[in-house]
């Protein structure tokens, strides 16, 4: 399963939703948060079992995210889980305690509809978040985790700029892997979607980091995202002649080779079947 690029798409928006299928996006992330105003928030979370059906009728993972209100949060998990969502973007995740709440409360209910469990993407967007960001990521329904950068920044006093959110965004990427857990974003705001060079640049600049995908907010990036995360012909090739030479060197009861004036040893033929595995 690949989670190359996640379009959100507004939960509220019948015209948004009834294209999402097409756009070629890994997943879909029906927002009920940020992007549904708070008058409309209830009908959208009533209309999520069409939605849901509807957004993953190409084959594309369903997440929903979630508002962060107690009084909001625990509806819209539970009919998210109602509607057959993969996962749940968890807005705005300050605690522990909180997911370990939403995972008992749903608990019974996929035992009631005889689904799997629902996975977590708890979205870490303040700098008390960061800090507690391998907590979150040690849970286990946590799929992934994400940071978002517009709250992130503002909840340091900070414009959202690279060199600001540079730091934190990694402190939750290292959050994730420390905890073998996939890792969402780039090191930069989504906030321009419309600077498609820059948003190629940093999906590339993510990539080399290790992160697994980025979320957008308009469709024109998915395709970006698509190319940047996933590997390129020269790449493979170059990981199955690690493979091939490992494999020649282990039958001659070699360690470390030589390819291409550069030594190959094991951490580097892991990340050349990583590479190919995916």
């Amino acid at each position: 399963m690949r989670f190359r690029s996640l379009l959100y798409v507004p939960a509220s928006s019948d015209r948004f939703i009834a294209k999402a299928h097409e756009r070629g996006a890994d997943a879909i992330i029906l927002d009920l948060e940020d992007s549904v105003a708070p008058a409309e928030k209830e009908a959208a979370r009533a209309r999520l079992a069409e939605a849901v059906a509807s957004v993953g009728r190409n084959g594309a993972v369903v997440f929903v995210r979630i508002n962060s209100e107690p009084e909001l949060q625990m509806p819209d998990a539970e009919a998210a889980c109602r509607a057959g969502a993969f996962g749940l973007y968890v807005a705005k995740t300050r605690s522990l305690s909180r997911l370990h709440l939403l995972a008992y409360h749903l608990q019974t209910l996929e035992r009631q509809l005889g689904r799997e469990q629902t996975w977590f993407v708890p979205l870490i967007e303040d700098a008390a978040a960061v800090l507690d960001a391998r907590s979150f990521a040690g849970c286990q329904r946590v799929l992934a985790l994400a940071a978002g950068g517009e709250d992130l920044a503002a909840s340091m006093g900070a414009e959202p700029l690279p060199d600001v959110l540079r730091l934190p965004k990694l402190m939750v990427h290292m959050a994730a892997k420390a905890e073998g857990k996939l890792s969402f974003g780039t090191l930069t705001t989504v906030a321009d979607y419309g600077d498609l060079e820059a948003l190629d640049a940093a999906a590339q600049e993510a990539r080399r980091h290790g992160f697994d995908g980025a979320s957008c907010v308009h469709p024109s990036a998915v395709a970006i995202l698509n190319a940047a995360f996933s590997p390129s012909p020269e790449r493979l090739d170059w990981a199955r002649r690690v493979i091939e030479a490992a494999e020649i060197a282990g039958s001659a009861g070699k360690g470390a080779i030589s390819l291409d004036g550069k030594m190959i040893d094991a951490p580097v033929v892991a990340r050349a079947r990583a590479l190919l595995s995916q």
